[in-house]
């Protein structure tokens, strides 16, 4: 199984980035997907996760800015960022759900400057 993660970038406050991260595995439609960011020093914390059933769940910082969606017939899970604040400056990382395994993507780097 492999993780591909794309879109991350510079951008300023109140602008918008979309990642997108592509699964290779077939059973992609039937695992939780999710994103997580981290910062050196701090642990690694989810962002988003959808599940095969499309059952969403937000970090209460992002509620309401951030949108998480999947596309089963690509094999692809997106996370759509507006309203960008500076902390949401971190590395994100797409994270695979394999019943008791976790398979992560590499990271992308997200930047926010005033």
């Amino acid at each position: 199984v492999q993780l591909q993660a794309s879109g991350g970038g510079s951008m300023r406050v109140g602008g918008s980035l979309r990642l997108s991260c592509k699964a290779s595995d077939v059973g992609f439609r039937l695992y939780t997907m999710g994103w997580y960011r981290q910062n050196p020093g701090n642990q690694r914390e989810m962002v988003a996760s959808i599940t095969g059933d499309f059952r969403t769940d937000y970090a209460d910082s992002v509620k309401g800015r951030f949108t998480i969606s999947r596309d089963n017939a690509k094999n692809t899970v997106d996370l759509q960022m507006n309203s960008l604040k500076p902390e949401d400056t971190a590395v994100y990382y797409c994270k695979m759900r394999v019943f008791s395994l976790d398979v992560w993507g590499q990271g992308t780097q997200v930047t926010v400057s005033s």
